[in-house]
């Protein structure tokens, strides 16, 4: 009972039994608790490879009430003791974490198919309709068919190259923003969240948000991928006891769908205007996201058909996850380059060489820039965007290493903890862009000492699109600004676990401008 009254208190549950409902289901939770200990710690299991080694656990509970909330320096920290692969008990889920090169590559490329599902958590099943997105949907044709979506459609090059206008005209927003603010206190992170939302707005239904609402729109936006982005990595009794998911006891499922429906609203709106105008035969020659995977789910598939809620948990991901991972990455590259003032010196020189003093960057210019390429490659070593991955889930046992991997567990790569392995990198703590001049490294997820986008069939599909973004961004923030830290203030790096990798301290920065043109700011 007293790691009962731990574990709830350590979960805000303080209050959950104030009723007589509630004891009752207290007495639920207690019995299937119970259950699960026999299941999982009494029964007598015959395993052969035998599991992975790993802390002792509590009966009941395993290892959740020894885990630190930020898992990706944690789980580095037991590598150290334990080896590359190792296993927690969370409740009665088996958490598999592997920690070096040779076992990603056993994961992500040797037994790809194997574990090519997802261990899917009740918060991402209430905040992507259920998994029908392409970064929860299980391994298999509906799965192929979304990512064939994305990636022969959606976010070909052909078709980023047609929208290249809006990249350009929301960049020129952002810049007539930054100018307005010379002198002032900027909140980079801010900055990079409002444009790249706005870009993937445009791109997906023609819509962006201008003038005063701007910026209390995009607040808004911000904190609710925020708050999911929280929920989807705040530890969950529903996960770890499954038997329990039904009761919901930290609420995560409710938060999780009253984010949601903000979201949804905005979806059924723009669907239901499309929808509206080809009833009324208007037709529509958009050729946005939208308006490609309407027409797709017209087109129908004897297999696998595409449908409504197919189509919003696409824009769910893309609005969710490409705002929230590019915008992240380009606040930590600012910050490093601030840090690192020759950095800084030597990315503005070459831009100067390549763009020139009297010119904006253009996407054009993007190719001709290596140092900032290895600048972004760099900042994504250091932080990759998903510091775990989206965890894996094997459809059947398999071994590695000498240890069995079970069917069902909860699979994590530490990509972090690789991109810092000092076996690996020279000086792996140290910022230096340098290492990746020499064109070895890159996203394609081929070499396991470096993967900041994942590998094999569950690698990221944005990364054409989070490369030009990124790339664009990072060369007109810096190219168009020199950036100071107000006075009195200390440049901070560190950072905050999440799904997603975070600034611990938002980046705020002074611009000035750099370019002597006054036309160029307008």
């Amino acid at each position: 009972m007293i790691l009962l009254s731990t574990l709830f208190q350590n979960l805000n549950l303080e209050d959950w039994c104030s009723d007589t409902t509630n004891l009752i289901v207290a007495t639920l939770v207690i019995s299937a608790i119970t259950w699960y200990t026999w299941l999982f710690f009494l029964k007598p299991k015959a395993q052969s490879p035998p599991l992975p080694p790993g802390p002792p656990g509590l009966p009941i509970f395993g290892n959740l009430l020894s885990l630190d909330p930020e898992l990706h320096t944690y789980f580095a920290g037991l590598a150290r003791t334990h080896g590359p692969i190792f296993k927690l008990w969370l409740g009665s889920k088996l958490a598999i974490v592997v920690t070096s090169p040779s076992m990603a590559r056993h994961v992500l490329k040797d037994n790809d198919a194997v574990f090519a599902n997802r261990d899917v958590p009740a918060a991402a099943r209430a905040g992507f309709y259920g998994g029908s997105d392409i970064v929860w949907n299980p391994y298999g044709p509906e799965w192929r068919m979304l990512r064939k979506v994305c990636v022969l459609k959606m976010l070909s090059a052909t078709t980023l190259d047609s929208l290249y206008h809006i990249r350009r005209n929301e960049v020129s927003k952002m810049v007539r923003h930054l100018q307005s603010r010379v002198g002032s206190p900027v909140n980079v992170g801010e900055q990079a969240f409002l444009t790249v939302m706005n870009v993937i707005m445009s791109m997906m239904w023609g819509g962006s948000v201008e003038g005063a609402e701007r910026e209390t729109m995009g607040a808004e936006f911000r904190e609710a991928v925020a708050e999911m982005s929280a929920l989807l990595g705040k530890p969950n009794l529903s996960d770890f006891f499954p038997g329990l998911a039904r009761f919901d006891l930290q609420g995560v499922e409710k938060q999780m769908q009253a984010v949601v429906l903000r979201f949804d609203r905005i979806f059924e709106k723009v669907i239901g205007e499309r929808l509206k105008m080809e009833a009324e035969g208007k037709g529509n020659d958009s050729k946005d996201f939208l308006q490609f995977l309407l027409n797709l789910k017209e087109e129908g598939d004897s297999k696998t058909t595409l449908s409504i809620t197919h189509v919003k948990a696409l824009l769910m991901d893309m609005l969710v996850g490409g705002s929230d991972t590019s915008s992240n990455t380009v606040e930590f590259a600012m910050a490093e380059i601030m840090h690192k003032p020759e950095v800084m010196k030597r990315v503005q020189d070459e831009l100067e060489g390549v763009v020139g003093k009297d010119n904006m960057v253009e996407e054009s210019h993007l190719h001709k820039l290596p140092y900032l390429l290895a600048v972004m490659k760099e900042t994504l070593r250091l932080h990759p965007t998903v510091p775990l991955l989206v965890p894996h889930c094997p459809s059947e046992a398999t071994s590695t290493g000498g240890y069995t991997i079970p069917k069902g567990s909860r699979v994590f790569v530490n990509v972090w903890a690789i991109h810092r392995d000092p076996s690996i990198w020279e000086k792996p703590l140290e910022f230096d862009p340098e290492r990746f001049l020499d064109a070895k490294w890159d996203f394609s997820g081929n070499d396991f000492s470096y993967f900041p986008f994942g590998s094999g069939r569950r690698i990221c599909v944005g990364i054409p699109m989070a490369e030009r973004s990124v790339l664009y961004f990072l060369a007109t923030l810096v190219h168009m600004f020199n950036w100071t830290v107000p006075e009195g203030e200390k440049l901070d790096i560190s950072e905050k676990f999440g799904i997603t990798l975070k600034k611990k301290t938002p980046l705020v920065a002074i611009p000035t401008p750099r370019l002597s043109n006054p036309d160029l700011y307008q």
